[in-house]
C-alpha cells in the first residue's frame, strides 16, 4: 500500500483592519515541491503536483491569534478556506510593518495521518500602517514578471509555468526597485501596502511567492482565484476576479487612495478605468507596462489618449513611472 502524504495548511497571506480579521488559505496533501529545481524532468512533476492536488475536504482548522483567541474555519470541497471575524485591536498585535502572525491547526479529531510541524503552521495578514500614504495594486503577469500572457494560444505563458523554476524567472528590468520606492513613500518610511492581484490560480501562489522573495519585491498579500473560475461561464455583467479584489480593497480601506500597476497586453486598461470611473477621488494614478503586441497597444492608446479622470501612464522602462511618482509626489 501507498504511503500517505503528509498534511499541510497553506496560508495565503492576506489582510485585515484593526477590526476586521480576514484570511484564507488552503488545507492539502504535502507533495514537497522544490521551488529550486532546474531538472526539467522534476519542473515538470512538480507543475503536475501544483494542478493535481490532493486537498483536505470539509475539515475543522483553528485560528490561533498572538493573544491566544482561537477562531474556527471549516475547509470547503476543494479544501480552501476563508475566515472573516469582527475583533478589537488587532493592529495592537503586528509588527511595524503590519504584518500580523498567526497559528493554524488541523482540529479534527479524525485525523489520524502523520501531521508535519506538529500540526502547526504558520499565517500571516498585512494590516496598513497608520503611516501610509496609498496602497498599491499591481498585477502580476507581464507587469513585473514575463509570462508572454498575449502570445499566439498563450503558448509562452504554459511554457514558463512549466519548464521554468521560480528561481530562474526574472523580473521586468527595475520593477522591484519602483515596487520598494514606492511601498517606502514620499517620507521614506510610509510603509505604502503593496497588493498582488493576478488572474492566475491560487495553485501557483507558492511559486509567485518564491518568485516575489527570490526578486526582491516588497512583501504583500497575493490574490489569486480559484481554478474553477478559470473554467466558469460567467454571466455578461459579471466583474473580472482581479476587479473584485481591488473593489474589495477599496472597501476595506475607504480613506487609503490606491496606485493601480498593470499592463497594456490584456484587459488591465479597461478593468482600472472602470474602477476609476467609480472612485475617481481614490486612484492616484495608473501605470500600465507596454506590451510588444502592435494591435493591442494601438488599441489601448486610443482608449488612454483622451481620458482625464487620473493620470494613466503607458510605460517602456520602470525608470519613467519612478520618474512620474517623485515628480507627483508619490515618492522621495
Amino acid at each position: 500500500m501507498f504511503k500517505k502524504d503528509p498534511l499541510q495548511i497553506i496560508a495565503f497571506q492576506s489582510y485585515g483592519t484593526d477590526s476586521h480579521f480576514y484570511a484564507r488559505g488552503r488545507a492539502l496533501e504535502d507533495e514537497s515541491i522544490d521551488l529550486e529545481k532546474k531538472n526539467i524532468w522534476q519542473l515538470i512533476v512538480n507543475s503536475w503536483k501544483r494542478f493535481e492536488t490532493d486537498e483536505i475536504k470539509h475539515v475543522g482548522l483553528d485560528i490561533k491569534l498572538p493573544n491566544n483567541k482561537i477562531l474556527k474555519a471549516t475547509t470547503d470541497g476543494h479544501g480552501y478556506y476563508k475566515v472573516a471575524e469582527t475583533l478589537e485591536n488587532l493592529e495592537s498585535m503586528a509588527n511595524d510593518e503590519g504584518w500580523l502572525s498567526f497559528e493554524l491547526s488541523y482540529n479534527d479529531v479524525n485525523i489520524k495521518r502523520n501531521i508535519q510541524n506538529q500540526n502547526r503552521f504558520p499565517g500571516e495578514l498585512l494590516i496598513p500602517s497608520q503611516t501610509a500614504q496609498f496602497g498599491v495594486a499591481s498585477d502580476i503577469d507581464d507587469t513585473i514578471l514575463h509570462t508572454g500572457v498575449v502570445s499566439l494560444l498563450k503558448w509562452r505563458l504554459i511554457y514558463n509555468s512549466i519548464f521554468k523554476s521560480a528561481k530562474s524567472r526574472l523580473p521586468l528590468e527595475g520593477a522591484a526597485e519602483l515596487y520598494h520606492k514606492l511601498h517606502r513613500g514620499a517620507s521614506g518610511e510610509n510603509a505604502n501596502p503593496i497588493f498582488y492581484v493576478s488572474h492566475s490560480p491560487w495553485n501557483l501562489y507558492r511559486y509567485l511567492e518564491f518568485f516575489l522573495k527570490q526578486n526582491n519585491f516588497p512583501k504583500g498579500p497575493i490574490l489569486l482565484r480559484t481554478l474553477g473560475d478559470l473554467m466558469k461561464k460567467k454571466s455578461l455583467d459579471e466583474k473580472p476576479q482581479k476587479q473584485k479584489e481591488i473593489l474589495n480593497l477599496l472597501k476595506t480601506y475607504p480613506n487609503l487612495p490606491f496606485i493601480l500597476i498593470g499592463d497594456s497586453g490584456e484587459h488591465d486598461p479597461d478593468i482600472y478605468i472602470e474602477i476609476a470611473e467609480k472612485f475617481p477621488d481614490r486612484i492616484l494614478a495608473i501605470y500600465l507596462r507596454s506590451v510588444k503586441h502592435k494591435k493591442r497597444m494601438l488599441r489601448v492608446s486610443n482608449l488612454i489618449k483622451d481620458y482625464k479622470t487620473t493620470q494613466i501612464l503607458l510605460v517602456e522602462r520602470s525608470e519613467e513611472a519612478i520618474d512620474h511618482a517623485r515628480k507627483h509626489g508619490f515618492i522621495a
